[in-house]
């Protein structure tokens, strides 16, 4: 039982893994014992977080832009010089467009679908020979995809593209889950809620005492909320799951 939510020693690669949920995951990963490579657009970020993650495990930079194929098929092949296998693939890189209606551009689709949804499915393809040699019996390797509750209910503010490309990355996960399962590789999503990060920190400066309050727990997620599911997600307590879809939002999407 003491190693049942054990990742120690396992390689994880966490895309947009500088900021926000990708860097609460990471943070968790690493002081879990987990070898770590974090990836995002900026390398100078990239290479500032992994060396403060450094100081309490194994952080690696891996910097690379995973909203074109180009940038994705790049990063499996720069990992694939490292490493020989990969345990943990976290699809966590994202975007979001907030415009009205009548005014929602074009590009804002290219854009938010580019990388909240088509990288995921070309990432995953890369790292599968990688994710393939990491698979045992009873120890699957694992590709958790960051959804949002957004994609389980309709948002307040006007985010089309977003919404609906995360809606989009709660079904690719079920696709890829069958059919990754007879190559012993777990797919899951976790549809987080309100969580202090960039990509929420203005919808929370204006909205935060509505949030809170329509959230049975009462509050904005912590670091750990988002970290401990994606550990059990990643351990051996999580291993005969698959094409789930967690919501990690103290109950919002419960309570509609």
């Amino acid at each position: 039982m003491s190693d049942l939510f054990s990742i120690k020693n396992k390689v994880a690669l966490v895309t947009g893994g500088s900021r926000g949920i990708g860097l609460m995951i990471a943070r968790g990963f690493v002081e879990a014992g987990a070898k770590v490579y974090v990836s995002s657009r900026k390398k100078d970020v990239c290479e500032q977080v992994a060396s403060e993650l450094s100081r309490a495990g194994t952080c690696i930079p891996l910097p690379a832009d995973c909203g074109t194929q180009a940038g994705c098929d790049g990063l499996g092949r720069a990992l694939a010089e490292r490493e020989k296998a990969l345990h943990i693939l976290v699809n966590n890189a994202g975007a979001n467009w907030g415009a009205p209606l009548l005014e929602y551009p074009d590009a804002a689709w290219d854009k938010v679908l580019a990388l909240n949804v088509k990288a995921i499915f070309h990432l995953t393809r890369a790292c599968l020979p990688l994710l393939k040699a990491a698979a045992a019996p009873g120890d699957p390797a694992r590709v958790i995809n960051i959804g949002s509750i957004d994609g389980l209910h309709v948002p307040v503010l006007e985010t089309y593209a977003y919404s609906a490309s995360k809606a989009a990355v709660h079904h690719l996960t079920r696709t890829l889950a069958v059919r990754l399962a007879p190559d012993n590789i777990t797919v899951n999503a976790v549809a987080p809620g309100p969580f202090e990060s960039k990509m929420m920190h203005e919808t929370l400066e204006r909205f935060r005492d509505a949030i809170v309050g329509s959230c049975p727990l009462g509050r904005i997620g912590e670091p750990d909320d988002m970290a401990g599911v994606a550990i059990y997600l990643a351990s051996r307590a999580g291993a005969y799951v698959t094409g789930a879809v967690i919501p990690v939002d103290g109950g919002i999407t419960v309570r509609g």
